[in-house]
């Protein structure tokens, strides 16, 4: 890919980072890897996640940023204010000014009791887009009989629907291996802010932007909604099967597991003719996919039984590139993954008070001519100073409004 720009396609978009853990600054990481400059605006003691690690080896405790916290929020500023004084919430109203965007995850109302809700906010800024991620989302939107309530990743999977269909056929619900209660919303997050922030660009308008971690999974889940409302049932546990296609499943092989999908009678008959079953593609039992379905004990025998005599690698070599399949692989197979290091998925970054870099995930979203990228390491806590943001802002806020194509204040603009 060749690139004609080193900006992404946020560049000069200005967000002040209120969140911490995992959900909001999932949100900001992905405006900071799209080019906007976002400044965490931390308390004295930093976001919590600070202090949770891991910590390789050898590193400095004093200077290194934990894996926790170096994944989400490698590329952002760090500014320290204490937003319960005056002088804090002075300041940072003057940020807000010349602000873009405020993101923030507290729970209801604590913005509110420090006179910094989105109302008052807006008279400060009426360009300004507010966006807030909570368990259960924001009154301004639709009160929810749980709003007051805390919520975290295993909440959020539990009560909108996740953890229900994830798990064995016994019914035993799972949640997910990574952190989809957090990652989804904050994903969701970024996408409303950046449609808000064209919406502002256009009209002058702001907006309170809100996404609730319960809605997002239920809108993740969006199949048990129709087949509750078509069909009338309540899904259970699928295992690492499909209630819809056949086979689409996760089994076993000699030394290992692998994913097989193969609904379309083409990919079946594929996969029947390299079992040395071409006969299967005929028999009434299996001859479509609702056929399959109907049948899914024993397409699930007779896949089971072939693939438990191929090592995963014999699979991948017979049957890569013309059935849906793929190894399920390790951190280990993923860090030696070609695929990976091609599309730069697994990036370096400086490490505090360390000569040896540590790695993160990379930036999924890619441009040909503004790239996504992760842009630098995570900031030391308060390594960069309010008032120097301000100058800096200010200067960009001053061009911009001086410019003869810039957008007025409202929807005349």
């Amino acid at each position: 890919m060749t690139t004609t720009a080193l900006d992404g396609p946020l560049s000069g978009i200005k967000v002040l980072d209120l969140t911490a853990m995992l959900a909001g600054p999932f949100t900001t990481m992905l405006l900071t890897d799209l080019g906007a400059d976002v400044i965490k605006v931390e308390p004295a003691n930093g976001d919590r996640t600070r202090s949770i690690g891991p910590y390789r080896v050898g590193d400095d405790p004093d200077q290194a940023l934990g894996g926790y916290f170096q994944s989400v929020n490698r590329g952002k500023r760090s500014i320290v204010l204490d937003l319960k004084s005056n002088e804090g919430s002075t300041k940072f109203r003057e940020l807000v000014r010349v602000a873009d965007v405020v993101v923030e995850n507290f729970s209801a109302g604590v913005m509110e009791r420090m006179g910094l809700g989105y109302e008052s906010l807006a008279e400060e800024n009426p360009r300004l887009v507010y966006a807030a991620l909570r368990g259960f989302g924001d009154a301004r939107s639709g009160k929810s009989p749980y709003e007051t309530w805390p919520a975290f990743d295993i909440v959020a999977q539990a009560m909108g629907g996740f953890a229900g269909i994830t798990g064995p056929l016994d019914g035993t619900p799972l949640k997910s291996g990574p952190g989809i209660g957090d990652i989804f919303p904050g994903t969701l997050l970024a996408l409303g802010v950046v449609a808000a922030v064209r919406h502002a660009e256009h009209t002058g308008e702001g907006q309170f932007v809100d996404v609730a971690m319960y809605d997002a999974v239920l809108a993740l889940c969006e199949r048990i909604v129709y087949q509750h409302s078509y069909l009338g049932i309540v899904p259970r546990p699928m295992g690492n099967g499909h209630p819809l296609l056949a086979p689409f499943d996760i089994m076993q092989t000699l030394d290992g597991w692998i994913a097989v999908a193969a609904p379309s009678d083409h990919h079946w008959r594929i996969l029947a003719e390299t079992m040395n079953r071409p006969d299967l593609s005929d028999d009434p039992r299996f001859v479509n996919n609702a056929a399959r379905l109907a049948n899914i004990v024993e397409v699930r025998k007779i896949l089971g039984a072939w693939l438990a005599n191929q090592t995963t690698a014999a699979v991948v070599d017979s049957l890569g590139g013309r059935v849906p399949i793929g190894p399920v692989n390790d951190a280990a197979d993923i860090f030696n993954d070609e695929h990976v290091r091609l599309r730069d998925m697994l990036v370096e970054v400086e490490q505090p008070g360390s000569d040896a870099p540590v790695t993160i995930a990379g930036s999924p979203i890619k441009f040909s001519s503004t790239p996504a990228r992760v842009r630098g390491r995570g900031p030391k806590l308060g390594e960069d100073d309010a008032d120097t943001v301000l100058v800096e802002w200010s200067t960009v806020h001053d061009s911009v409004s001086d410019s003869p194509n810039a957008k007025g204040n409202s929807a005349d603009g």
